[in-house]
């Protein structure tokens, strides 16, 4: 996906004074989810519950500020509408950015952002998150890039070039592997939940700071609308079937959020990203399988608090 940066004069210093921001506001969040556990301690009340607390990384499916593909500027992405779910829903430190592909997602720089927001105790009321959510993998095959996985169309070729598509899942794949390492070193335990994205209609919608993504490619390669339909359904299909594969090892620690098939053909706004109520169906699809990992969403056991002298309520005189 295409940068949709509104004209910035310094996009990389944007982006980080933005994440620098969502960072200061989620400590302040999980600082009155610890003032409250504290309180309710402190009155000896039996409730230890808490919203899960969350990391997420990815790309615009998990950082859109667009509403389908205009006005008004408010984030509509799978994270926005998660926070709006359930009855207590999760707090999320969302490090996402939109045109993130997985390779700058698990880029030097953006390690080190990981490894410190992982490490920094006032993020994490347990010590770590209760789960690491991860968008990646789209912007490595769409965009300008999307012809190199086509074969022209002179009636003797399928469309997907498979083979060469297949080397550039193996660099997305490498991401993935890379986040589980980082994670196994710094956050061990900590599962991941990602998803597969689902089909969309490459038919050159596109907001007007951005895109298209698909159909330039399609045009370049002599490839209609329905076949290019079918050309990125088959290109989906590959994708998922390897990060379901990563999925299927215990070793990961991976969940795979089957998102394939979830949108009505009504739901997209454009080639890359669905109106706000087709993001929130996706959403609803994480909420379920953190849920199903989890437990219910407003079902997170608070990890006891040191008791404070001269606090709470004293022993019994007798």
């Amino acid at each position: 996906m295409d940068e949709l940066t509104f004209g910035l004069p310094d996009v990389e210093r944007q982006i980080d004074a933005d994440i620098e921001k969502r960072v200061a506001v989620h400590k302040a969040n999980v600082a009155r989810l610890q003032a409250a556990h504290e309180s309710t301690h402190t009155l000896s009340v039996s409730v230890r519950n808490r919203p899960l607390v969350l990391l997420a990384q990815g790309d615009s499916w998990f950082d859109y500020p667009l509403t389908g593909n205009g006005l008004p500027l408010v984030d509509t992405d799978v994270i926005a509408q998660l926070r709006r779910i359930g009855p207590m829903p999760p707090t999320i430190l969302n490090l996402a950015h939109r045109g993130d592909a997985a390779t700058e997602e698990m880029s030097l720089p953006k390690q080190e952002r990981l490894i410190a927001q992982l490490r920094a105790a006032s993020n994490w009321p347990n010590g770590k998150p209760d789960a690491i959510l991860f968008s990646a993998g789209s912007n490595d095959i769409a965009g300008n890039q999307f012809c190199i996985f086509l074969d022209f169309n002179d009636g003797r070729h399928p469309g997907l070039n498979k083979d060469r598509f297949e080397k550039a899942l193996g660099m997305v794949e490498a991401c993935y592997f890379s986040l589980f390492a980082l994670r196994d070193r710094i956050a061990p335990g900590v599962p991941i939940f990602g998803h597969c994205y689902d089909f969309p209609i490459p038919n050159g919608a596109h907001p007007p700071c951005a895109g298209p993504w698909l159909k330039p490619s399609l045009d370049f390669c002599n490839w209609s609308v329905a076949d290019g339909t079918t050309i990125v359904h088959d290109a989906l299909a590959a994708f998922r079937a390897m990060v379901k594969r990563l999925a299927d090892k215990p070793a990961n620690r991976f969940h795979l959020v089957d998102t394939q098939g979830t949108l009505a053909p009504a739901d997209w706004a454009n080639e890359l990203h669905p109106y706000p109520n087709g993001f929130r169906k996706i959403a609803q699809k994480f909420a379920d399988a953190l849920a199903a990992e989890l437990g219910p969403l407003s079902q997170v056991a608070l990890a006891e608090a040191p008791k404070t002298p001269g606090r709470g309520r004293g022993p019994k005189k007798g």
